[in-house]
């Protein structure tokens, strides 16, 4: 079919990844830091001029790494909300990440809807500070005069879409990007602009969600432009996940999502309901606790690095001893424990040493998200496979500890751009559909991460003990947590 890019705008950097539309090869990549100024230490900004992605894309692909291409697929940040005017014009710079400004507006909007349980059912997810639709009624109580004047509601995704089109009359989004705003319900497949209104004080125009393999348009110069989606969603596309695969996510703080049929409406607020970019759903459920949990026993133990914890607690067994550390070191969102600390439990003469501490931040971290994925089996999610992504994902304490712990068979793919490669896909997808070559409901077939494999093999029993002592500490500790 020729060949195809992907694009993935992250928080902090573009990188453009060319393939080969049939077989997903990469044949050439592109990369260029935003030019917004943060400096050393520094928090990453919350408002971002929405052009410093443009212009970091133009960057990325200059020195004709574009040549040739026939499509690109669009793969950005998500919950980075950009309001327009009725002209198209940005109301003010972009909100992005994380932001914690707008944790009292989402507790305002759980109770202006009548509680958890009404948004679960209503959009598939309770607001949080980060998504959109807390975003809009921040603004609104924050910003009033901009809330008014704030017409079009866009996604970083969405607005880069647009902005390689020439900026059309038509705005579009996917069903991945639309179900993190907060006013799109994955379950349904529509929005819910009483949710906008309820957010912002009164209605906005919102992108069209247009299908998995659809065009959203072509360029001026006839280049392909597919429907875009999330991080999380293209990531998830370019793995090549499929029914019965997780994906356990180690950053500071973790996630877990898994292929699934059906939404999940969650009372408890644990799951967030999330649509893919296949078609399928994309159930998350959060911890607020994983790698920052090795990297504050690390400190404590006056070690240099989390390699170097890694070495120690491979001198220690399964079960550190009876050590076991609660790591609710921020609260916890999973189990929903926002106010407590984390907790070190079964110290005796023999289990106080270092290299038992250090393997109880592992297995702690570890059992922590595999609280997580019970969350989703426990909704009938089928687990046959993992795939463990994060830097802390390569080291041996963790690979060693992972498939026994989760009873699952552990993949670490090898580190690659698959935010980008899974937009390419997805322009793969679209090219193939509008040429008659590519079925609209079947993905291209493209081939898989290189990656390690690892199997629980005869230690499943030794996991399965080592999990019952965390969980016996955690019911001891926070009885009931997980009911609902």
């Amino acid at each position: 079919m020729g060949i195809v890019a992907g694009l993935d705008s992250s928080p902090d950097f573009t990188r453009i990844v060319v393939c080969d539309a049939d077989t997903g090869a990469v044949l050439r990549q592109g990369y260029a830091p935003h030019p917004v100024d943060t400096p050393d230490g520094a928090a990453r900004p919350s408002d971002v001029d929405p052009q410093a992605w443009l212009l970091s894309l133009g960057e990325a692909a200059g020195g004709g790494l574009l040549e040739g291409v026939q499509a690109i697929g669009v793969s950005a940040q998500q919950n980075a909300l950009v309001p327009l005017d009725a002209q198209g014009n940005t109301v003010r710079p972009a909100m992005v990440g994380g932001d914690k400004r707008a944790q009292v507006a989402a507790a305002d909007l759980i109770d202006a809807l009548g509680g958890r349980e009404a948004w679960a059912q209503a959009v598939g997810c309770v607001p949080q500070a980060a998504q959109p639709v807390t975003k809009l009624r921040w603004l609104a109580k924050t910003e009033p005069e901009n809330a008014r004047r704030t017409a079009v509601l866009l996604q970083a995704h969405d607005w880069l879409v647009w902005q390689l089109l020439g900026r059309p009359v038509r705005r579009t989004t996917d069903r991945g990007g639309a179900s993190g705003t907060g006013y799109w319900s994955a379950a349904t497949g529509g929005y819910r602009p009483d949710l906008v209104e309820l957010a912002l004080g009164h209605q906005a125009m919102l992108p069209d969600v247009i299908g998995p393999s659809d065009a959203a348009g072509t360029t001026p110069e006839g280049l392909l432009i597919s429907a875009g989606t999330g991080e999380t969603m293209a990531a998830a596309f370019g793995l090549g996940l499929g029914f019965g695969d997780a994906v356990v996510s180690l950053g500071a703080s973790g996630s877990v999502m898994a292929v699934h049929t059906e939404a999940l409406a969650d009372t408890s607020g644990m799951i967030t309901s999330l649509a893919d970019a296949t078609g399928m759903h994309l159930p998350v459920v959060t911890t607020l606790n994983a790698v920052r949990a090795l990297r504050g026993t690390a400190e404590l133990l006056g070690l240099a690095d989390l390699e170097a914890l890694s070495d120690l607690a491979m001198k220690s067994t399964p079960g550190s001893h009876g050590l076991v550390m609660l790591p609710y070191l921020e609260g916890e969102r999973t189990p929903n424990l926002p106010h407590t600390a984390g907790t070190l439990a079964g110290l005796r003469r023999e289990s106080m040493k270092a290299e038992h501490l250090a393997r109880a931040a592992f297995e702690g971290m570890l059992c922590g998200l595999a609280d997580a994925l019970d969350v989703l089996r426990n909704r009938g999610v089928e687990v046959r496979r993992i795939f463990l992504l994060g830097q802390a994902a390569e080291l041996p304490a963790v690979q060693a500890a992972a498939p026994m712990l989760f009873g699952a068979q552990v993949v670490v793919p090898q580190p690659a751009d698959y935010a980008a490669i899974g937009a390419a896909r997805q322009a793969a997808w679209a090219l193939g559909v509008s040429q008659g070559t590519l079925d609209p409901r079947t993905p291209p077939v493209w081939q898989g991460a290189a990656a390690q494999v690892l199997e629980p093999g005869d230690e499943l029993a030794v996991g399965q003990a080592v999990r019952q002592q965390f969980v016996s500490v955690r019911e001891q500790t926070h009885p009931g947590a997980f009911r609902v």
